[in-house]
């Protein structure tokens, strides 16, 4: 296989030859995925702390930015919480560009080439996630998914705000035919036997991955040859989740595998600090689920597995599905669009309302959820309305030692970056996810996330969070910012307009 294609014209090149019958969409797809992609891109380019952004003019319904060289950049309005693409092009000076990847490779910025070839790739990505999609916006569903899975490989565009939202270096056409979601495949994960004297083992392995003295690792399909480069022996079929490299098996078990590519804009192993922490993060979201009134759910991790290489290692946990009542579906916040919900505003303000009440909840009692919308799943009855929330992947959550302890938890006897008390960097966790990912996505823009917010925060209690929230600026990850700084680890931030009190601006189309 040559080199994995990251052209418009060389997905299509490939595509020809892997699935003929897929080519005339992937072709119609394209100018609506460019306008997502610059959408994006606008959005960063109007709200994130890019050195070379040396001012911003804001018009009746449009925006201009002045450039560090003197050049000056034209376009619409820019609403941070808009999810439809309503970008179809911004001029540089007197050159109109409906194309994101060659917008970035005019403005010429450092790191920018890289990050160019990036959005050339989610460009061609995204139209052929879309190009082969379940269409189909209704709830209730006149034949509703069987399993949970179904939910989530219905959707197709990624994160609702990143520019590389389908950004897969790595991958060829016929890989993400095979193991993209939204392709709806069935992929045969193998094991890897490793001595255990050789493995780090958090929580109960289960007898089925055991091998007299060995443990049986599973493995992603894409990592044994890519990345590992060593055979495998066949284990179970899966079916991939909106993560891609977690996948549901049969009889409800999920599978986290290790999958040492680029998506989006993290590499997808598994740290050893990942695996330790696996059984204390699972014992403690046991006791914080306990004290939400039954309103939230957090997935248990069964058992997690190292050989000591962030590349060889896995993760087993309950399915959200198991919180499911009778007629009750479960899905991921991500996938409520492609349902067609929200549908009314009362909806939406309805949603808002339980999200708020468990965050923040959890915030006071000390562990900052990464609620984003493939972390947070909502339990919906049968005519939709939202009843319950469950999280799963405690990976990346922020725990506060000194919170915990005020309300008479003993926090897990874990160090490192998940340990914080510091009050700005857990608001951070929870709002950026939550309230700028989650909530932000599925109300749609600013002025839906406004009234939705409004709406709740009347019935919250009046804390120091719930402050913050109602009336500081709203954090963000500076996603474009991060991919233009190689050199700079970890999260950079920014800050948005406060839905609560942003004055209306002029209406997306």
């Amino acid at each position: 296989m040559h080199r994995p294609p990251t052209t418009e014209a060389q997905v299509a090149e490939e595509l020809a030859v892997v699935r003929p019958a897929l080519l005339p969409r992937y072709t119609a797809e394209l100018p609506g995925a460019r306008a997502a992609v610059l959408t994006r891109l606008w959005r960063a380019l109007a709200h994130e702390p890019l050195a070379w952004v040396t001012g911003r003019v804001h018009g009746a319904h449009s925006l201009a930015l002045r450039l560090a060289d003197g050049r000056t950049l034209y376009g619409p309005h820019a609403d941070p919480y808009a999810t439809s693409a309503y970008v179809t092009g911004v001029r540089l000076d007197r050159e109109r560009h409906v194309d994101p990847a060659r917008l970035m490779s005019a403005l010429a910025v450092p790191h920018g080439a890289a990050f160019a070839a990036e959005l050339a790739g989610s460009v061609a990505s995204l139209a052929l996630s879309r190009a082969g999609a379940d269409h189909s916006k209704e709830w209730p569903p006149e034949v509703p998914p069987a399993e949970d899975w179904e939910w989530e490989q219905r959707v197709t565009d990624g994160h609702p705000y990143h520019p590389a939202c389908r950004s897969r270096p790595g991958f060829s056409v016929a890989d993400q035919l095979a193991y993209g979601p939204e392709h709806r495949p069935v992929v045969e994960l193998g094991t890897v036997p490793v001595p255990a004297a050789e493995c780090l083992v958090s929580g109960d392995w289960p007898e089925e991955l055991r091998d007299g003295g060995r443990l049986l690792v599973p493995v992603h399909p894409w990592q044994a040859g890519h990345v590992l480069k060593r055979s495998y022996d066949p284990w179970r079929p899966g079916r991939p989740l909106l993560s891609l490299r977690t996948l549901a098996l049969p009889g409800g078990v999920h599978v986290k595998t290790a999958l040492s590519a680029r998506l989006t804009s993290s590499v997808r192993d598994i740290s050893l600090y990942s695996v330790q922490a696996a059984a204390p993060l699972s014992a403690l979201a046991a006791q914080l689920a306990a004290r939400t009134d039954g309103l939230l759910h957090i997935t248990r991790t069964l058992g997690a597995v190292s050989a000591h290489s962030p590349d060889l290692a896995a993760l087993l946990r309950e399915s959200p599905g198991a919180y499911a009542g009778p007629g009750e579906r479960v899905l991921p916040v991500a996938a409520l669009p492609a349902t067609g919900l929200p549908d009314t505003p009362a909806w939406t303000a309805a949603f808002a309302r339980l999200a708020l009440t468990v965050g923040l909840r959890l915030l006071d009692l000390g562990v900052a959820l990464e609620a984003h919308g493939q972390n947070l799943l909502v339990v919906l009855a049968a005519d939709g309305t939202p009843l319950r929330l469950v999280y799963r992947d405690l990976a990346d959550i922020r725990i506060s030692p000194a919170r915990l302890i005020r309300h008479g938890i003993v926090p897990p006897a874990l160090t490192g970056r998940l340990i914080t008390d510091d009050e700005t960097a857990l608001r951070r966790k929870l709002f950026g996810s939550l309230v700028a990912g989650a909530l932000a996505g599925t109300a749609g823009s600013g002025a839906a996330l406004g009234a939705a917010l409004s709406a709740a925060v009347a019935d919250l209690p009046d804390t120091a969070d719930v402050r913050a929230l109602r009336e500081g600026p709203l954090p963000a990850k500076a996603l474009t910012l991060m991919r233009l700084s190689p050199r700079i680890p970890g999260d950079q931030w920014t800050s948005l307009p406060n839905p609560l009190v942003l004055e209306p601006g002029p209406s997306v189309p």
